[in-house]
């Protein structure tokens, strides 16, 4: 199968949250499929997330789907191309040039890894592709209520086949990996004073968040702000209005929590696979903030690294949430908990087991690698097209 593949590729670093990895993770994942992947040359899908000015997206997005469109039909007409598959941000998307692509008998396939983190339900931008590549449990209702043809398939993880490999040495205590936000803090606030040791690595564990100067904000006309605060309410709900109006009384981590539990701020890729593979316990945080849902009572979704882990050999345990035992056997592959007193006590009795520490390497890892793949994906893809 030719796959044209879109999936935010750029040859330039723009301030944009981590998203290199996953041209990679799809050119590679694709390849061991034993499928060819193209794509359009010199077109900047990252660049295409920095704007949110109206002109200069619409700018972008002109430029990049009719040089997309142009490259396509230029490579369908010399070999046929089978599927256009995508990781694409609603804004991204120009509804009339997916029609131009499944014009030429090319379905068109998006993956989008946020559904539950950003909407309530589907945006309209999303319904002119054939196919959703669907991999969070609780956004399936979502796409079941727009009615659209989707698979329900893991995140697409690809890790080199020098890195799976489960033998190995603990050179690192119970690790997290991850750049700090609210719901993090607070919850490995919590599990150190109960008792924990978590070396900690990522941006923003060194210098309390409390403590940043807020930026200053640009000066806003009075039908600004109103317009704001009705895409605030579209998305989060009135009662997200009002949380986010408590959210200042929401008690703050103290500046000296993570004392001596913070490591590295930057960690490289040796870094991290090292972490990963040679932690005592990886541990995992499923929770994320979000003024829909109480501060104490955050809302979950299964993440990369839920898959990424355990095809590397992590030892893993993770915050409990819908879909996880569709993944793994549970307690058994992976270890999961609920609260920050269920982590600790899982901590200590994996700290305390050694042997149950390396089966859950073994384990975990042949069940990521022989069914959560991107190969098994596409395979389900193509089986669902056909």
């Amino acid at each position: 199968m030719r796959i044209f593949l879109s999936c935010q590729q750029s040859k330039c670093q723009h301030p944009v949250p981590a998203y290199q990895f996953w041209e990679t993770y799809f050119k590679n994942g694709i390849a061991e499929a034993n499928h060819e992947w193209v794509e359009a040359e010199g077109v900047d899908w990252a660049e295409g997330l920095v704007y949110s000015e109206v002109e200069s997206l619409n700018s972008w997005r002109s430029n990049a789907w009719s040089r997309t469109i142009s490259d396509i039909k230029q490579k369908h007409q010399r070999q046929p191309i089978d599927m256009f598959l995508s990781y694409l941000f609603p804004k991204q998307v120009d509804k009339s040039a997916v029609g131009e692509i499944q014009a030429l008998g090319i379905p068109c396939v998006n993956f989008f890894c946020d559904n539950v983190r950003e909407f309530i339900r589907v945006p309209q931008e999303f319904y002119c592709f054939n196919l959703h590549w669907v991999p969070e449990f609780k956004a399936i209702k979502q796409y079941q209520q727009a009615k659209l043809n989707y698979i329900y398939a893991p995140m697409p993880v690809w890790v080199p086949p020098q890195q799976r490999t489960w033998e190995h040495p603990e050179n690192y205590g119970v690790s997290f990996i991850g750049s700090r936000d609210v719901q993090r803090e607070a919850l490995l606030a919590q599990a150190l004073k109960l008792g924990a040791s978590i070396e900690i690595r990522g941006a923003g564990w060194h210098q309390s968040q409390s403590t940043t100067p807020p930026q200053a904000l640009p000066n806003q006309s009075l039908w600004n702000t109103v317009v704001n605060q009705i895409d605030f309410v579209k998305k989060n709900g009135l009662q997200g209005l009002v949380r986010k109006s408590q959210a200042k009384f929401v008690p703050r981590i103290p500046e000296n929590t993570f004392n001596g539990y913070a490591r590295k701020e930057f960690v490289t890729d040796t870094e991290y696979v090292n972490v990963t593979q040679q932690s005592k316990v990886l541990l995992g945080i499923n929770r994320y903030p979000s003024y829909r849902y109480p501060f104490y009572k955050p809302d979950t979704y299964s993440r990369l690294r839920d898959l990424e882990a355990p095809m590397m050999g992590a030892c893993y345990l993770t915050e409990w949430t819908e879909g996880l035992d569709r993944l793994y056997e549970l307690g058994k592959e992976i270890e999961i908990y609920h609260t920050a007193e269920e982590m600790v006590e899982k901590i200590r009795e994996l700290e305390a087991n050694p042997e149950k520490r390396q089966l859950m390497r073994c384990q975990a890892q042949k069940r990521a690698l022989t069914e959560h793949t991107i190969p098994q994906t596409i395979k389900k893809i193509i089986d669902f097209l056909q």
